[in-house]
């Protein structure tokens, strides 16, 4: 069975330096924004739609708490019309989900993000990551690689966070802070990356080995 690791990671965790590193040590994909794509084209939706949905998503997931479903921005038309009383909000969702099994089934890969743990919560062998810290320590590390002002950092921290939290809020109504989402959950604030690498590759393996009986 294909390995698979999934990555929940608050915003200067880390999630995009320690992903590919995890998928090259265990010699599988790193899927992040080839998500899109993959979205698009099972849905036959123009690219650069499904791209403008999965940017700017989160914001509107904001705006539709505070009761502005106006604001949702359309992903475009499907080859089927969706059921009755599906918006284009669950054929994104419904779509992504699509394309998280079909790769945890075929290839396996680290997949970052889109609530994947949520998703494939149920898979046999697939370890589920939360990579956090405290907000003080992802800004630090997060300015470091950064060149724009502090005062701009911290807004995108901020807002990222928010959005990414009320993303699976809103879709699956779950914390994405709650540690039973996770098989490991490591602070890579207070760990060497490297550190936080090995940890996940030596779980993923462990994970997917067969019991002893």
């Amino acid at each position: 069975m294909p390995k698979v690791v999934t990555i929940s990671a608050s915003f200067g965790a880390g999630g995009s330096l320690v992903g590919p590193a995890v998928a090259e040590r265990l010699g599988i994909p790193f899927v992040d924004r080839a998500i899109p794509a993959a979205v698009a084209d099972s849905l036959a939706v123009p690219l650069d739609r499904a791209l403008a949905h999965d940017q700017q998503l989160p914001s509107a997931i904001i705006r539709i708490l505070s009761k502005m479903a106006s604001a949702v921005i359309p992903l475009g038309v499907a080859p089927m019309s969706p059921p009755e009383g599906t918006d284009q909000e669950d054929v994104f969702r419904s779509g992504t989900e699509r394309v998280l099994r079909d790769i945890a089934d075929r290839t396996g890969g680290v997949l970052l993000g889109r609530a994947a743990a949520i998703v494939l919560a149920s898979h046999p062998s697939a370890l589920h990551v939360r990579l956090d810290g405290p907000k003080a320590a992802r800004l630090e590390r997060a300015t470091a690689r950064d060149e724009r002002p502090v005062a701009e950092v911290t807004r995108i921290l901020e807002e990222t966070d928010r959005a990414r939290i009320a993303y699976v809020k809103h879709f699956y109504n779950r914390d994405p802070h709650d540690c039973r989402l996770y098989h490991l959950v490591l602070d890579s604030t207070a760990l060497p990356i490297d550190v936080c690498v090995d940890l996940i590759v030596t779980a993923a393996l462990a994970r997917g080995a067969t019991p002893k009986t």
